[in-house]
């Protein structure tokens, strides 16, 4: 009884002296659970440790003028535990704890400062520039953005080793604040979860609702897997869409990006029988937003590096723009193999590129700027030495360049037909565009020359055998008239 009214008199001596009036015996350590960053109405733990054979600790927060709390150590730790089950704005601010021994109090600990997280409820967005998957070594910019005029918006991760607070800048043009945050030299460090909040410069400790997670990611040198699509690059709303990644390495997972995008999909891998990895991303039922352009990247279980970029993979919704251009062949649309074909696209709307679409073509459609011609807007895509591949039905389509991947109605279709045998013209113009078949054109000259020079030996041979022929016949009237002379 005598030693808790000595203690609480000397504290009392001591808040009214001030801090400096603390001993220095060994500072104390303090540290919030789980973090020091908390969210409104949930838990968290203060925790002071550090002095030998402590008899009480007391634990202080700045600009008040009691105690908040005080705590016998546990042993054999020397930890005092303050628990404060549901955290309120009044919660928020920088704390001391200071311990009482037989050898007097201790020097007091650092500052904990606690953050109270959703006092306001209008959330900032965070987004990446120029993407959340960044090369080694690459630089990468945060913007973190509000509607509302907070005086600071701070960035935050989620290891809270990466803290950093900017002055929001009004921008008149779009009505938000905003605030970029720059890191260069990207690392392993860098890798991990980013959330940035809003706050009042007179309640530095009380901050809005958190922005929506943003993943960062960095891409290595390990090879490209390939992005494909089984439903075509131009698609009607409504339909179903599925993205394929595979390789032939076995990445045990891969990741979908959206170009202009945060959100990323992460999937685990399916191995086939023939070796490939790979993984489907079935997106919901198409809509305008589900154009854009697409990649993907593979990785394994025990790495946080992805690999290179696949190729970008162009997603167009068709419908978007409410008319349809007009599509014609000049000549025309039946034409020899080895001809030239125009295909002509016209709109009397205004139209910035026009996208040819040949029916079940695997390549991504062709595009070309418009050109105003007196009365419409138009392009030609030309084709020289057409091959029977080139064969097919072709309808196109228009876009806006400030919507690139949504388009007009489709144009009526045109029907190619490339009539005639496969010449040797033609396979020398696929082997410019196959790389595969660089020997067939070769192989094929070979066989018409065998051919030509079989097709001569047998004109030869048979001229011999008539000549023969016709020798014996002679021989043979000449035995049947000797004995004629005989008589």
């Amino acid at each position: 009884m005598t030693f808790t009214f000595t203690v609480l008199i000397y504290m009392g001596e001591m808040w009214k002296g001030g801090p400096d009036t603390v001993g220095t015996l060994h500072k104390l350590t303090i540290k919030a659970e789980p973090g020091s960053v908390v969210t409104c109405r949930s838990a968290v733990t203060i925790w002071c440790e550090g002095t030998m054979n402590a008899e009480i600790c007391v634990l202080h927060k700045e600009e008040s003028q009691k105690t908040w709390g005080t705590q016998t150590p546990e042993m054999p730790e020397n930890k005092a535990k303050f628990s404060i089950p549901s955290v309120t704005q009044e919660h928020g601010g920088q704390y001391h704890c200071y311990c009482y021994s037989s050898a007097g109090w201790s020097e007091r600990s650092d500052t904990l400062e606690i953050v109270v997280t959703g006092i306001y409820y209008k959330k900032p967005h965070l987004t990446a520039l120029p993407s959340p998957v960044i090369s080694p070594g690459g630089n990468i910019t945060l913007k973190c953005i509000s509607w509302v005029g907070y005086d600071k918006l701070i960035l935050t991760k989620e290891d809270q080793k990466f803290l950093s607070s900017m002055n929001s800048q009004y921008i008149h043009s779009i009505r938000q604040y905003q605030a970029y945050f720059f890191i260069a030299s990207m690392t392993q460090d860098h890798i991990g979860t980013f959330q940035c909040y809003g706050y009042y410069n007179d309640t530095p400790q009380l901050w809005s609702v958190p922005s929506d997670h943003l993943k960062i990611y960095i891409s290595g040198l390990s090879k490209k897997p390939s992005l494909l699509t089984h439903q075509g690059h131009i698609l009607d709303p409504g339909k179903s869409l599925t993205l394929q990644c595979c390789s032939d390495i076995n990445y045990d997972r891969f990741l979908l990006y959206k170009v202009g995008e945060d959100n990323l999909t992460e999937h685990g891998n399916q191995q086939t029988k023939t070796g490939f990895s790979l993984s489907n991303f079935t997106l919901d039922s198409v809509s305008s937003s589900t154009g854009g352009q697409y990649r993907c990247y593979g990785a394994y279980n025990l790495s946080s590096e992805w690999s290179a970029s696949s190729d970008p993979l162009d997603i167009l919704i068709a419908g978007q723009l409410p008319f349809s251009p007009s599509l014609s062949m000049k000549p025309n649309s039946t034409v020899h193999s080895g001809d030239n074909v125009t295909l002509l696209c016209q709109s009397t709307n205004k139209v910035d590129t026009f996208i040819l679409s040949k029916e079940g073509a695997a390549q991504q459609p062709q595009q070309l700027k418009s050109k105003f011609q007196v009365w419409d807007f138009q392009a030609e895509f030309s084709m020289s030495a057409v091959t029977t591949a080139l064969s097919g039905t072709y309808r196109c389509y228009g876009s806006w360049d400030s919507s690139l991947y949504l388009l007009t109605q489709a144009s009526d279709p045109v029907e190619l037909t490339v009539s005639g045998e496969v010449t040797l013209h033609d396979y020398k113009t696929l082997h410019s565009t196959a790389p595969h078949l660089e020997n067939q054109d070769h192989t094929l000259e070979n066989l018409i020359r065998m051919g030509m020079a079989v097709m001569i030996l047998i004109v030869i041979g048979i001229l011999i055998f008539e000549g023969w022929w016709s020798q014996r016949q002679d021989k043979k009237s000449t035995s049947h008239r000797v004995p004629e002379h005989g008589k």
